[in-house]
C-alpha cells in the first residue's frame, strides 16, 4: 500500500540560533525523529533558514531585497550540508528542492515535481524544498515557505502538514496553548499575535490562514515548537501543540492543484443568491457578481469573495473581466462549476 504523504515545515527562528547560525542540536533531532518517521511516510521537509545563515557573510547587510536574494545564495548551501551531515549516521539521502511558485501554477511543470518527489521516495530520499529565493522574480514576503508547505501539502495530497514554529502551538488570550482547533474561523484568527520573529518572514497569522486552506483539503495540521522533546513524533500522535481538525470531503487532485497552486490573478465579489448557488455547485453567472475587485484575463485563477469580503471559492475564468460589464447577458457564464473550487 502506498505511504501517505508527511510536509514538516520548519521556520527560520525554529532552527537557527539568535546569532542567525544553523542550529546543529535542532537538526539533529529533525534527522533523528525524522528517521523513525521514515518507513511510515513518504516525507518532505520545508525548511527556511537560508537567508538567516547567510546574511551573517554579508557585513553591511540591511534586509534590501538584492541582499535577501545573495544571502539565500550563501546560506542555501550551508544549510543543505548541515540536515546532511546529521542524516548521514541514520543512512538517510536528501535531495534538495528550490521552487519557486511557477512550479505550482503552471499543471505540467507541477505534474513533473510531483514525479520527481515521487522517484525520491522509491529510493528512500528525502526531499528538502526551500522557495528559491536567488531567482524569485516576486518580493519574498508575498510567498514565504508556510504557503510552499502547504502547496506541496495540497498539491500532493498529504495526510500531515506540520508547522515547526518558535512557541508551543496557538495561544489563547492567557497564553495557553489550545491545544484542538475545530474551525479557523475570524475568532480563532484574531488570536494570533502579529509579530514575526527576527530571523523570520512569516507568524501565527500565515500559519493559521495556510492550515485553513490545508484543513478545507482535508489536511491535517499541527503548529508546534522543537523545543518540545520528541517533538515531531509528538505532533503526529497529538501530543504537544496545536491540532487543527481537517474537513471530511473528497475533492480531485485536479481541484486541489486549483485551489492551492495556481497563482491568483483576479477577484470578483458575488451576491447572496450568487454564493448560494455556488455553494450548490452551481456555475458562476454574471448576474451575481457586483463587483470586480481585480482584474483578470480568459484561463487566468481568481478569487470569489462575498458581501463580507470572505473568499468562498477560487475558479478559473472562462472570459476576460474587461467584458464583464459590456455584456446585456445576465446569465453569461464566467466560470464553469467544474472550474470552481469552494473553500
Amino acid at each position: 500500500m502506498k505511504k501517505p504523504i508527511l510536509v514538516v515545515k520548519f521556520g527560520s527562528a525554529s532552527i537557527t540560533t539568535k546569532e542567525g547560525e544553523v542550529d546543529e542540536r535542532i537538526v539533529l533531532e529533525v534527522a533523528r525523529q525524522i528517521a523513525s518517521l521514515q518507513k511510515k511516510y513518504n516525507i518532505v521537509l520545508v525548511s527556511s533558514g537560508a537567508v538567516a545563515a547567510g546574511k551573517r557573510f554579508l557585513p553591511s547587510y540591511t534586509g534590501t531585497l538584492s541582499e535577501r536574494k545573495a544571502a539565500a545564495a550563501i546560506g542555501n548551501p550551508i544549510l543543505i550540508n548541515t540536515y546532511s551531515t546529521y542524516f548521514r549516521p541514520f543512512k538517510i539521502s536528501l535531495a534538495q528542492s528550490l521552487c519557486e511558485r511557477h512550479h505550482f501554477s503552471n499543471r505540467d511543470q507541477f505534474l513533473q515535481l510531483k514525479n520527481t518527489y515521487e522517484e525520491l521516495w522509491r529510493n528512500n530520499v528525502i526531499p528538502i524544498a526551500n522557495e528559491n529565493d536567488v531567482v524569485s522574480n516576486k518580493e519574498l514576503k508575498f510567498s514565504d515557505n508556510d504557503e510552499l508547505a502547504t502547496l506541496i501539502a495540497v498539491g500532493f495530497g498529504a495526510e500531515k502538514l506540520l508547522f515547526s514554529t518558535s512557541v508551543p502551538g496557538v495561544l489563547d488570550a492567557n497564553n495557553k496553548i489550545i491545544e484542538k482547533i475545530e474551525t479557523i474561523d475570524r475568532d480563532v484568527l484574531g488570536l494570533a499575535r502579529k509579530d514575526k520573529s527576527a530571523v523570520g518572514l512569516g507568524g501565527m497569522t500565515s500559519k493559521l490562514n495556510f492550515a485553513r486552506l490545508a484543513n478545507q483539503m482535508g489536511i491535517e495540521v499541527v503548529i508546534f515548537s522543537m523545543q518540545t522533546e520528541d517533538a515531531i513524533t509528538k505532533a503526529i500522535k497529538h501530543e504537544t501543540g496545536t491540532l487543527c481538525l481537517p474537513e471530511r470531503k473528497k475533492i480531485s487532485s485536479r481541484k486541489k492543484w486549483l485551489a492551492s497552486g495556481s497563482l491568483i490573478k483576479g477577484e470578483l465579489m458575488v451576491d447572496r443568491g450568487a454564493e448560494e448557488a455556488l455553494l450548490k455547485h452551481k456555475s458562476l453567472l454574471a448576474v451575481g457578481v457586483t463587483r470586480i475587485v481585480e482584474h483578470f484575463e480568459k484561463g487566468e485563477v481568481l478569487n470569489i469573495v462575498n458581501l463580507d469580503g470572505l473568499t468562498v471559492a477560487v475558479a478559473r475564468a472562462k472570459m476576460d473581466s474587461s467584458l464583464l460589464f459590456q455584456s446585456s447577458k445576465k446569465n453569461l457564464e464566467i466560470a464553469h462549476a467544474n472550474d470552481i473550487v469552494l473553500l
